[in-house]
């Protein structure tokens, strides 16, 4: 079916001109001249876009936009206008018009605005059925940082662009890749997640790339490498910040050519693959570290993508907590309800492990609820009382009861899987724990380990370890 097309022009000559353009381009174009015409035509029928002069015999075309949107909010508007003044432009950028060309504009242009304003009421469509709940899809919510992530996830959809997502740990990178691939022309494919920090990193390029038999101690048969596993479909890079140096260039190397060589191997091979990255971390200061390459990052944000918190998105948490425990049901929890006051007390936490966290706090409640409607006082009972967004150390048991408290939101955050909860929250506390050190003694490996009350060379070897730069400390002391 043509895209249908409202032309709003008492100018008869260019509006001819610009309808005979239009239809040979396929669409369909319905034509007046008065706002009271236009308002008839929007309540009877749908258009895909609005072009509307903004001096009409009736009125001013600018002016009544607000009764346009009120009757269609997602057509987009094309501005045209003889009063080419800063003025007019601004007040066609302030009404939010898509496009807005002063008299007289090259036809061709306008007959191009008008493709991608149509191509971008079809995203806004896929848009809302990506928001909806209940559709299957992994992305849950309606709040407006919610729909700018929706607009641009519909972006790439049609095209192998590759994606960078950014985001607090916690806000759902993943299901932003995994929105990407199910709706894409890739979605018959494999959908490959790896995360690069979990991965010891002597073996990510075994990893991503395979290996032959023989290549290193250990490699006693050929190994197929998430790159080929993928091949069709979406390779997902989680935590790319943490990857290694060595692994970064073969990877640039890999994105540039579209062909992978496995370690120890001689033979290139071809690989189909589209790209997602995605990293908790800001890579700017990594790249003037040299920690990250910067061709690399150019690379892989093609499509940048930012994931709000969840403290940004606040109206998400009903309808978030809602879905986890529909969720919960279905793995054999006890169906529960929320009341008003539970959901308000839900809105008022911080959530510094955002939608992770959140889930977990569901689950949790679907647990140890005793009734079927969970209310305020379960809330405060199960989850407790909300903490202060910085929890404080101070002395003898409050210092303790701080850590503990850090430690509780850490494990609420990541959720580590069984068997690696030890050495997860290890790591994770270990390397503040070194870095105030060097910082207490000014970069000094030695007086360092004597504060820490360890070994310089195991010092060493987790400074290592733990990607630390003992430079960044050094000063006069």
């Amino acid at each position: 079916m043509p895209a249908s097309i409202l032309l709003v022009e008492d100018d008869s000559a260019i509006a001819t001109v610009i309808t005979a353009a239009l239809e040979d381009e396929g669409y369909a174009i319905k034509r007046c001249t008065k706002l009271a015409e236009r308002d008839i035509y929007l309540e009877n029928q749908k258009f895909d876009v609005m072009l509307t002069d903004v001096m009409l015999e009736d009125g001013d075309g600018l002016q009544s936009l607000d009764a346009v949107r009120r009757s269609a909010p997602e057509m987009p508007v094309i501005v045209l206008s003889a009063q080419n003044t800063l003025d007019t432009a601004v007040r066609a950028s302030d009404n939010n018009a898509f496009e807005y060309f002063p008299k007289p504009f090259d036809l061709d242009e306008l007959v191009r605005a008008v493709s991608q304003a149509v191509a971008s009421r079809r995203e806004s469509s896929e848009t809302l059925s990506l928001s909806e709940e209940g559709d299957g899809m992994p992305l849950v919510g309606r709040s407006p940082a919610m729909q700018s992530v929706y607009r641009m996830i519909t972006r790439v959809l049609r095209n192998d662009l590759t994606v960078l997502v950014t985001g607090e740990s916690g806000t759902g990178k993943e299901l932003v890749a995994e929105a990407i691939h199910q709706l894409g022309s890739r979605r018959t494919g494999p959908f490959v997640a790896v995360n690069t920090a979990a991965i010891p990193h002597d073996l990510v390029e075994s990893e991503l790339f395979g290996h032959e038999k023989g290549a290193f101690t250990g490699a006693v048969a050929q190994a197929i490498g998430k790159f080929e596993q993928a091949n069709g479909g979406t390779l997902f890079l989680d935590e790319i910040g943490d990857m290694p140096p060595e692994a970064q260039t073969r990877l640039l190397r890999a994105l540039q050519s579209g062909r992978i060589r496995r370690v120890g191997g001689r033979q290139e091979i071809a690989v189909d693959v589209r790209i997602i990255a995605a990293t908790n971390r800001d890579l700017m200061p990594l790249i003037e570290a040299g920690r990250f390459r910067e061709d690399l990052f150019y690379r892989l944000n093609v499509v940048p993508i930012e994931l709000p918190p969840l403290r940004e998105r606040r109206e998400d948490i009903e309808v978030l907590s809602q879905h986890f425990l529909a969720q919960a049901v279905d793995e054999g929890l006890p169906q529960r309800q929320l009341t008003k006051e539970a959901v308000a007390g839900l809105e008022a936490r911080h959530w510094r492990g955002n939608v992770r966290e959140l889930r977990n706090a569901i689950y949790r409640l679907a647990v140890m609820s005793r009734k079927d409607a969970i209310d305020s006082e379960v809330l405060i009972d199960t989850l407790g009382e909300e903490r202060p967004m910085m929890p404080g150390a101070g002395e003898g048991d409050d210092a303790n009861a701080g850590i503990g408290a850090a430690l509780d939101q850490w494990l609420l955050a990541k959720d580590p899987p069984a068997g690696t909860v030890y050495g997860s929250a290890l790591a994770a506390f270990e390397k503040p724990l070194i870095e105030y050190a060097l910082r207490k003694t000014g970069g000094n490996q030695l007086r360092a380990a004597k504060l820490l009350g360890i070994n310089r060379n195991t010092l060493r070897k987790r400074i290592t370890e733990l990607l630390i730069e003992p430079d960044r400390y050094a000063r006069s002391i």
